[in-house]
């Protein structure tokens, strides 16, 4: 059983998961970076955060390969201490609502809200069942989507929307538990994702649409997501951090 802190990290090989790691890893926690597909780029996360690191594929979409997940980390560490939801994937072909299949909506939701909610419950059960944890807590990583409409994606707005209402859900259940759970809102971020709609938001940005005019980074997120998990934020179960650059402020 390692000294540091365990967290597991979903979606962690690349883009904000991987920031996150890698954040992590420099306050000396000993990380799981889960991943789906891409075994290369969750070597090459491990090779970047040291000795007490492993991968671990499953789709969190699955209902097995979440369990054996969990399983993976507690028979390598014995607990988790933190759970960072980050695994999440686009609308399959960003088709206009009026165009919507229903084979997108149920990969984009069962990845994106189903899979996170099952993987919580679960790793709370665990959280619950140990008395000696450090700074136990939840971070749900979301998005814009939650609030701001995009009508090429629904199924993934529907299931951002979602994963934020699950964050307020399971920080009320287990705030006398004294796990704090919390959302991390990030918006225009740099990432494998974004890559095909760059050209787009370069100039975007560049007009204003994001106040800080640049790009947010993953290790813009995965900053915000250390500082929630060492326990900065005290009293705060519960709460909306925007990592956006300015972007949701209300203007004329």
């Amino acid at each position: 059983m390692p000294a540091r802190p365990v967290a597991l990290v979903t979606g962690g090989s690349r883009g904000i998961g991987r920031g996150v790691c890698l954040e992590l890893a420099r306050h000396r926690y000993a990380v799981a970076v889960n991943y789906a597909g891409n075994e290369d780029a969750a070597r090459e996360t491990v090779g970047l955060l040291g000795a007490d690191a492993f991968a671990v594929r499953a789709d969190v979409g699955n209902a097995e390969q979440r369990e054996r997940m969990v399983d993976a980390v507690l028979a390598r560490w014995g607990r988790i201490d933190v759970l960072v939801n980050n695994a999440g994937i686009t609308s399959v072909g960003r088709k206009d609502i009026l165009e919507a299949t229903q084979d997108s909506w149920d990969r984009v939701l069962a990845v994106n809200l189903k899979g996170p909610f099952f993987l919580t419950r679960r790793v709370a059960h665990e959280m619950l069942r140990r008395g000696d944890l450090v700074n136990p807590a939840i971070v749900n990583v979301g998005s814009l989507s939650a609030y701001s409409i995009s009508t090429n994606r629904g199924d993934y707005c529907v299931s951002k929307a979602g994963l934020s209402m699950a964050a307020r859900l399971f920080a009320l259940r287990l705030a006398e538990h004294h796990i704090p759970v919390y959302e991390v809102r990030p918006g225009i971020i740099r990432t494998d994702m974004t890559a095909n709609v760059k050209e787009v938001y370069d100039r975007r940005i560049a007009d204003g649409l994001v106040p800080e005019r640049r790009w947010g980074a993953p290790e813009d997120v995965g900053r915000v997501v250390a500082a929630l998990l060492r326990g900065d934020a005290p009293y705060a179960t519960g709460s909306v951090i925007t990592v956006d650059g300015g972007m949701s402020l209300p203007r004329l």
